[in-house]
């Protein structure tokens, strides 16, 4: 959409917010107050660019009088050049899910208890992170190893509020999902040799009801005890869900909750955003067939990470980015290779929306 559009947009929702007849409708008044907030930094960052342009003229004309306003105007070019890049980032076709919330899964892969560690040292630095970030989480399910790691785990990761473009859950975790590999020895290693093991991360944004309709006939819902810790009740009862999803394919279960209903509406929640992910992934193929991203087309199959601690690197392997804090990066530092990725994603839309 272009820049005037975006602006008629804004204008019309700020009339339209400002109308106390809307907000008789909540769900209405949130969808627009929505995209007001989606818009904004568009519109401020535009503002913010005539203002140095317009600052840049007076600038110019005054430097003829007093030679420092000619400094003056060098500085405010320099600014206009970087809220002009700004801006046209910030004009990018945006990915629709950007400011969904998202549900994590790890699950540990071959390498038994130590992939299942590795697997806990993943889940915590994902949750130092979203400390750091101000966002909300919530663990939906897990099972946890006997040596304090995880087997498998579920969390979700929300927003508060409406982030700014690029600065949510989604945009900025989106790209964790695939094969994370990990290089070091072992704590069950009695001869201090460095083993290999893996753990599988998949993310998906979490879909609200009416995005996703899912039809009762098409799910086969199976009842189970619980194994594992989780108090008295889980262990004794036929509590655990595990729902299959027919025309998918698609099985989630659910044992955290110590009732069977409340297993069963969070085995529905992470079904909702298989199937909102999968939707989504169908209708980004069929948009975009031609299209080649180093980070958007990589196998989910494949190793996308190593963590190698002998020599505390980080190695992404998609964008082939290389950092020696592996020790911060596990303590939830994990800016630097996630705006990698991000970089790396924001080039080929660019790239995609000037071709």
């Amino acid at each position: 959409m272009k820049l005037d559009d975006l602006l008629g947009e804004y204008y019309e929702l700020e009339q339209q917010l400002a109308d106390p007849a809307v907000h008789a409708d909540q769900g209405q008044a949130r969808r627009l107050g929505k995209r007001y907030s989606q818009l904004t930094p568009i519109i401020s960052a535009y503002r913010e660019l005539n203002q140095v342009e317009s600052d840049i003229d007076a600038a110019q004309e005054l430097a003829a009088e007093d030679p420092a306003f000619a400094e003056e105007a060098k500085e405010l070019t320099a600014e206009k050049e970087r809220l002009t890049e700004r801006l046209r980032v910030l004009l990018v076709p945006r990915d629709p899910a950007d400011d969904k919330d998202l549900i994590m899964e790890v699950k540990a892969g071959e390498g038994g208890e130590e992939s299942a560690l590795f697997a806990g040292d993943l889940v915590r630095m994902y949750l130092r992170y979203a400390e750091r970030q101000g966002w909300k989480t919530e663990i939906i399910d897990a099972t946890a190893s006997d040596l304090g790691g995880y087997k498998d785990i579920t969390i979700a990761f929300k927003n508060r509020g409406t982030p700014e473009p690029g600065q949510g859950v989604w945009p900025q975790l989106k790209f964790e999902g695939g094969v994370h590999r990990v290089q070091r020895v072992p704590v069950t290693e009695s001869q201090g040799r460095i083993h290999t093991s893996a753990a599988g991360v998949l993310v998906v944004p979490e879909a609200e009801e009416v995005e996703v309709e899912i039809n009762d006939n098409d799910l086969r819902i199976d009842v189970y005890r619980s194994s594992g810790p989780g108090g008295q009740s889980v262990n004794t009862t036929d509590s655990a869900v595990r729902i299959t999803h027919l025309p998918s394919g698609i099985v989630v279960s659910c044992q955290n909750e110590k009732s069977q209903l409340q297993n069963k509406e969070q085995a529905l929640r992470i079904l909702r955003a298989r199937l909102y992910a999968e939707a989504q992934a169908a209708a980004d193929a069929e948009a975009a067939a031609e299209r080649k991203s180093q980070v958007r087309t990589v196998d989910r199959s494949e190793r996308i990470r190593t963590y190698n601690f002998p020599e505390n690197r980080i190695s992404d392997h998609r964008v082939g980015f290389k950092a020696y804090n592996l020790d911060q990066v596990l303590d939830g530092e994990l800016g630097g290779v996630l705006q990698a990725l991000i970089d790396a994603d924001t080039k080929e839309r660019l790239e995609q929306a000037q071709s």
